[in-house]
């Protein structure tokens, strides 16, 4: 698995670096030099999912991603040079892979879709306005709700990668 982060990792940085007519290069994850600190926000679920810790989890994982890095250090809303907020839009539970004469769902794909706007705020423009979307499998017939959380887990933090990546990498 830590193969395939790595080979993501890698097509999209080449994807990035090679884009001639972009404004901006990748020059290993810098951001406009008046932009230090950054403050994240709880984001807000619009999912209708009904998990109440979700927005939390998800917030939580993000800002520790940010922190782990360390281009931009964490700090609260009314000092920051940036704000990142985060709308959770989507979450959906589907069968990813079905077996057996029964046709049953053997594995279930938890898919969470995220709005999400950076903001800098010294220049009073958004610098990214996008949506990010992941997802984490797990086995139905494993354990029930503690293999989809695995599942939600597994989407979680491929999102707070891809976060992380869509506001570091795009300078």
């Amino acid at each position: 698995m830590k193969w395939l982060k790595g080979m993501y990792v890698m097509v999209l940085l080449t994807g990035l670096s090679g884009c001639a007519g972009c404004p901006y290069s990748f020059t290993g994850a810098s951001v406009p030099p008046h932009i230090n600190t950054i403050a994240i926000p709880m984001f807000d679920d619009r999912s209708g999912f009904g998990d109440p810790r979700l927005r939390e989890i998800i917030t939580a994982e993000v800002t520790q991603r940010f922190e782990s890095d360390g281009n931009l250090r964490i700090a609260e809303r009314n000092t920051a040079d940036s704000i990142l907020e985060g709308v959770i839009t989507r979450v959906s539970d589907d069968i990813s892979v079905v077996e057996g004469r029964a046709d049953r769902a053997s594995v279930r794909r938890v898919t969470i879709s995220i709005q999400i706007v950076w903001q800098d705020v010294i220049e009073r423009k958004i610098l990214i306005e996008t949506s990010v979307s992941n997802w984490g499998e797990y086995d139905v017939g494993a354990g029930g709700p503690a293999q989809r959380q695995e599942g939600m887990n597994e989407a979680i933090t491929k999102l707070s990668e891809d976060i992380l990546l869509a506001t570091i990498a795009r300078w």
